[in-house]
């Protein structure tokens, strides 16, 4: 699952790193996304080492994020721990990008939403990629619906072909391999 807000004026914003991260993983592997109404948002599937993977994003805007997610997961009966949700997080410096295994909301409203729509589950795979922090909490909105300068967006696109390398062996088993490498990379 890849976190955003639907619409041309969120594209850009720092809230929509999840959905760039899928974006990437996508079209990276050949697939395209479509919208399916069934499931609150755009979904698709790639192949990645013999393995078909589902792909959603939910346009549900953010903090309703776990509709969609419990629709897909009710119908092709996935269970929590096999998801990754990628998303952005702001306790994270731009550039930073983090693999984690359960864990509750941080705070996060998508995250919040998808843990209270699984009954409460937290043991699905994260992916936080690092937006920085704008120094108060009273601007946070502002600042995850404003687009990043440039040399900080690609900064984070560079750190999700990062962890987009890692995702065939992490799928693979070897979770806490590529944790470790995603890590330590600079």
């Amino acid at each position: 699952m890849g976190l955003g807000n639907p619409g041309p004026a969120y594209a850009g914003n720092r809230h929509n790193a999840g959905l760039w991260f899928l974006r990437r993983l996508c079209a990276g592997h050949g697939g395209e996304m479509r919208a399916q109404a069934k499931f609150f948002g755009e979904t698709g599937a790639i192949r990645i080492a013999e393995t078909e993977i589902r792909l959603l994003w939910p346009t549900t805007f953010m903090n309703l994020s776990g509709r969609s997610v419990a629709a897909i997961c009710n119908f092709y009966r996935v269970a929590p721990e096999s998801m990754l949700v990628a998303y952005d997080e702001i306790d994270l410096e731009v550039g930073d990008i983090r693999f984690k295994a359960g864990g509750g909301h941080g705070g996060h409203n998508g995250l919040r939403s998808i843990i209270e729509s699984l009954g409460g589950q937290k043991d699905f795979r994260r992916l936080r990629i690092g937006v920085g922090h704008p120094g108060h909490k009273s601007l946070v909105t502002d600042y995850v619906l404003g687009n990043p300068p440039a040399q900080e967006a690609e900064i984070i696109e560079n750190r999700i072909d990062d962890a987009i390398a890692l995702i065939p062996g992490a799928m693979a088993g070897d979770w806490e391999e590529a944790m470790r490498i995603l890590h330590t990379r600079d």
